[in-house]
């Protein structure tokens, strides 16, 4: 049984309507008769895609028991026993639950398909694996939720579900996608109109790239050279020279004008070096095409009409910008030039712009190195020079008697014209036909091949010893030529591996990728392996053709010590290549090298973080654990002393000072220990389900009253955490908004649910902090530079974080409104958790173990506030929580 067709619809963005179209789709299939079954699909309280799934048979779930609570989830094992030829898997990127048969639901899909079951499935852009940095950057907020690209590439189909962002809005604002009580906390925040521009944008260049693979991939199979115009690519021809800046600008602004337009900028060196290019301005236009958003590529070729056409068309491009000739006008009798050659043989389906400059027909700034040795266009002069021209002067000198001796002269004269076109085999014909002529026509005794006088024989020894003596020079020059020309070809080359380094380009990819086109290669790959006997591994590899197994396979394999080996495919290449190549190969071991020390670097500074951490801790106790220790001892001792005798007011000052001093003992230590227990990971929550109301007010003890409004609505579903450690959280985030809030302005604590989640706002109206301050707040040791060093060791935050991540939720800073702070802690609803592919309403899409949001860039705040210690109180709360800064 064959492997089964994957289809996928993708979202630009949730709520689209993916997976109403899967349903769609599985209606039309099951009209033509197609058997088709729902594996799982989550209609999410909608009303519409619920009622797209009457008259479709779905397939029980299964039901996982999972901290106390019960889930249901896709069960494999009844789809693969009934064996449909479709079957309908929603959410691609969902992690099923703990218990379930695999990790991931994709992982589900793949073995259907292997089954032979073909699968129609859903997921959206922002849940590929490959963009979420990008999502993040758009939203705010790092997906959790991930399906690897190459799921997605793999598919038989994939169809884009879209919509634009004022239609969406209008679905939410109208209620079809979250609940009426939800949608202005969505609307918002995670759907404004920003947000969905750019994930919408991203679904479009992303399909859009997967249909170029495509179109790249028929091409190649199907080797059609034509070009498609199916998306205008603009490749600028660069010849080093100042003019390359203007022309690349100048295509730009052609892609500009067209949508999804791509400038490509080439530099085509000849095979036996670089002519008159400026490494200086070829990296100035390289830095600039690639800020501009294009690429920049370094190919050689002997012929360069012929080379940057066949570049265009390897790469599809419509359109090729060259600058007009910097050639002289006299120079134009050596050919017509690389822009009237290409404009010629371009065809009629690549457009060539011949831009204007200010260096036409100034010259260039360095002579113009030939092609390899002489070239065949003066080696066929040379040849025709050789053997025609005697005969032709043969047949002059017949006409008119100069003597033998200016006869000589003419012969060796048209010699040296061949020796100086073709090299040393034309002058050798043209003496060897020469001396014929001469011996034959012109020296006694004529027409015979004998020479009667001696002198005669030493004058045509001489014309041929001259005759090969300067064809010999001219082949030694051109050799030398030749030479000269390569080595700086590959000096150039070099020079560039030592920009990269200077640069700090430490991409292997971009390094293979370099090598592949220098080379004009299908495919590099960098191979390695620990010993002689274990088997080969890819580190890196560019190109098309199936993965290496091992060097022995490739075309040219160039080995980098015992254990490593630079394989490329498509064509051998000649010895002379080689040094170049053994430098691409040195180059490439070392930015693998570099590549993992970074790796051992980002270890090390882990480590060394912890012992930064650890470090402040000895700190703390050094200072902050003794100065409430030294109070007490000073109090005790006074109220020891029989010297003399207190009043009781003074006797209740100091009993007050040592319950104050052993309060601020009993925080400091307390988290202290926590924060330990976080860095070490044996934090183990005891999850159960509760009520809000019954842990939040508890955690209002250390405050004073009137200080906090308390919004915590008794609809609300219970919660599944630790009400121990909730409770801990939930303290030091108050205290933390009490110590910043105006007197006369009270911190809002309220609570609200947002589909499985619950989600509470501590709010304040102090003077905020900076949008690069709200991730530092959470990091332990942070004290703001006026804090007194009694104030606390900066934990509070970041015990409150570790505790809520702990839990399973997330804990984020955000902006007030009109002014402050606001604390943002999410836990998750108990109860079944209902499997959703879509964002909570107000927060990015994610499941229960969402990372902390950031705070909405578009939102005012004012700033300026930075964390420091809460300084000491005289309540005697169990939990003293202090302020972290920044």
């Amino acid at each position: 049984m064959g492997r089964g067709k994957l289809r996928i619809y993708l979202g630009a963005a949730p709520g689209v309507g993916k997976t109403y179209a899967m349903l769609s789709e599985a209606h039309r299939r099951v009209e033509r008769g197609t058997d088709c079954v729902v594996a799982f699909v989550e209609h999410h309280g909608r009303p519409r895609t619920e009622v797209m799934l009457h008259g479709l048979e779905q397939v029980p779930r299964i039901e996982l028991t999972h901290r106390g609570g019960t889930f249901t989830e896709m069960d494999v094992d009844a789809v693969l026993r009934r064996a449909p030829a479709v079957a309908l898997v929603d959410e691609l990127a969902h992690t099923n639950v703990p218990g379930s048969r695999n990790e991931k639901r994709w992982q589900d899909a793949e073995e259907l398909l292997a089954a032979g079951i073909d699968v129609v499935s859903t997921v959206n852009i922002q849940h590929l694996e490959s963009l979420g940095d990008v999502v993040e950057a758009i939203t705010g907020v790092r997906q959790r939720e991930t399906v690897p690209d190459e799921i997605v590439r793999r598919a038989d189909q994939i169809e884009l579900v879209d919509m634009s962002p004022e239609a969406l809005r209008r679905r939410m604002a109208h209620g079809n996608i979250y609940q009426p009580d939800k949608v202005d906390a969505a609307l918002s925040n995670y759907f404004r109109p920003g947000n969905l521009t750019g994930l919408r944008e991203l679904a479009l260049l992303w399909v859009a790239d997967r249909v170029d693979e495509y179109l790249q991939r028929y091409r190649s199979e199907h080797q059609v050279s034509r070009i498609w115009g199916s998306r205008e690519r603009i490749v600028v021809g660069l010849t080093g020279g100042p003019e390359g800046r203007t022309l690349i600008r100048r295509a730009v602004r052609l892609a500009e004008k067209g949508a999804g337009g791509e400038v490509t900028a080439v530099y085509v060196a000849r095979s036996d070096g670089l002519t008159s290019a400026s490494p200086k301005e070829l990296a100035l236009q390289r830095t600039l095409v690639e800020d501009l958003g294009g690429t920049f590529h370094h190919v050689v070729g002997d012929d360069i009409p012929a080379a940057l056409l066949d570049f265009a068309r390897g790469v599809n491009a419509t359109q090729i910008v060259l600058g007009s000739s910097r050639r002289k006008t006299w120079q134009y009798v050596f050919g017509p030039g690389v822009g009237a050659t290409v404009a010629r043989e371009s065809g009629p389906d690549l457009d060539v712009h011949i831009v204007t400059h200010g260096q036409i027909a100034k010259g260039r700034g360095l002579p113009v190195a030939r092609g390899a040795r002489l070239g065949r266009a003066r080696i066929v002069s040379g040849w025709l020079m050789a053997v025609a021209g005697p005969a032709l002067l043969g047949l002059l000198l017949s006409t008119v008697d100069l003597g033998l001796a200016n006869d000589m002269l003419l012969f060796l004269a048209l010699t040296v014209a061949a020796a100086l076109l073709g090299g040393l085999l034309p002058a050798l014909a043209s003496a060897a036909v020469g001396s014929f002529l001469l011996n034959y026509f012109y020296t006694p005794p004529l027409h015979r091949l004998t020479i009667a006088d001696p002198k005669n024989i030493v004058a045509i020894a001489i014309f041929v010893g001259v005759a090969v003596s300067v064809a010999s020079v001219v082949d030694l020059a051109a050799r030398r030529t030749h030479q000269a020309a390569r080595l700086r070809a590959e000096a150039e080359i070099l020079s560039f591996l030592a920009g990269s380094v200077l640069r700090g380009e430490t991409s292997l990819e971009a390094l293979l990728e370099r090598v592949r086109e220098t080379f004009g290669m299908d495919s590099v790959a960098l191979l390695e392996r620990q010993s002689d006997v274990d088997p080969w591994t890819c580190a890196g590899r560019v190109g098309a053709d199936r993965p290496l197994q091992r060097p022995e396979d490739a075309d040219v394999d160039m080995p980098v010590g015992d254990h490593m080996a630079l394989a490329l495919t498509g064509r051998v290449l000649p010895a002379s290549d080689r040094r170049v190549l053994a430098a691409f190969a040195a180059q490439a071991a070392v930015v693998l090298d570099r590549r993992r020390l970074q790796e051992e670097a980002d270890r090390a500074r882990a480590l060394a973080e912890g012992n930064r951490i650890r470090t402040a801790l000895l700190a703390a106790v050094s200072h902050d654990l003794r100065t409430p220790l030294a109070g007490i001892k000073a109090a005790v001792s006074s109220l020891r002393s029989e010297d003399v005798e207190w009043s009781e007011e003074d006797r209740a000052e100091l009993l007050g000072g040592i319950e104050e001093g052993a309060d601020r003992l009993d925080h400091l230590v307390g988290n202290l220990l926590d924060m330990s227990r976080l860095q070490t990971g044996t934090v183990t929550p005891l999850i159960r389900e509760i009520d809000l109301d019954e842990v939040v007010p508890m955690a209002l003890g250390g405050v004073p009253e009137a200080s906090v409004e308390l919004d915590v609505p008794e609809t609300l579903p219970m919660v599944a955490v630790d009400a121990g450690l909730l409770e801990r959280a939930m303290a030091n985030i108050v205290e933390n908004a009490v110590k910043y809030s105006p007197a006369r302005a009270p911190v809002l604590v309220s609570a609200s649910a947002i589909a499985d989640r619950v989600e509470v706002r501590v709010v304040d109206r102090g003077p905020g902090v900076p949008d690069d301050a709200k991730d530092r707040i959470f990091e332990p040791f942070q004290r703001y530079g006026d804090a007194p060093r009694g104030a606390g060791v900066g934990l509070g935050l970041a015990v409150a974080r570790g505790f809520a991540e702990a839990m399973g939720g997330t804990l984020g800073a955000e902006d007030t409104p009109g002014g402050g702070l606001t604390m943002v802690l999410t836990v998750r609803a108990a109860g079944p958790r209902p499997e959703q592919d879509d964002p909570a309403p107000g927060r990015a899409e994610e499941q229960d173990r969402a990372e902390p949001s950031r705070a909405e860039a578009d939102r005012p705040g004012p700033g300026g506030r930075a964390e420091q210690d809460r300084p000491e109180s005289a309540q005697s709360s169990p939990v003293h929580p202090e302020r972290q800064v920044s």
